[in-house]
């Protein structure tokens, strides 16, 4: 990962939501064939209807978007897409809502902090060095060896802060 802290910052008006979008399917697809693993039709799309904005998204909210197009999915089906895009690191899950979110950087592995507003549920993916190694030293001076670590930190974000 490089220096930049700010991995996916809150979107701003006139943020043009289509590049981004199309710029993460993208990367998505370098990752996959890069690691040889299949991103199927399925996963695809359950991707893209993650990234279809930068809010995170409920399983059971893909599974009602996806039998809009294909009546035969089931929660399993959509549970193993969103498995696998969080094991290829496409995906964050947020344990705080039980929902999704696309990963900005997929093509590293990477500690994360997230920025939650409460308002409107705007999320920002931060990868902040400094706050990884504080985290990691402490946890080691009390002899507890991370497995992971992801932060969720809930306020407001500059737009419901007005």
């Amino acid at each position: 990962m490089n220096d930049r802290a700010v991995v996916t910052g809150f979107q701003h008006e006139g943020h043009n939501h289509q590049n981004c979008q199309d710029e993460a399917l993208s990367r998505a697809d370098a990752v996959c064939k890069a690691r040889g693993v299949r991103l199927t039709a399925l996963r695809r799309r359950v991707l893209e209807l993650v990234w279809t904005s930068h809010e995170p998204v409920k399983a059971y909210e893909l599974l009602e978007r996806l039998r809009t197009e294909r009546a035969n999915v089931t929660p399993p089906t959509v549970y193993r897409a969103l498995e696998f895009l969080l094991a290829q690191g496409l995906v964050h899950r947020l344990e705080s809502l039980n929902a999704y979110l696309g990963c900005g950087a997929p093509q590293h592995e990477h500690p994360a902090q997230f920025l939650i507003c409460e308002r409107c549920q705007a999320v920002a993916e931060l990868s902040d060095a400094d706050i990884s190694a504080t985290i990691d030293r402490k946890a080691r001076e009390l002899g507890f060896r991370m497995a992971q670590q992801t932060i969720e930190i809930t306020g407001l974000c500059p737009a419901c802060s007005v």
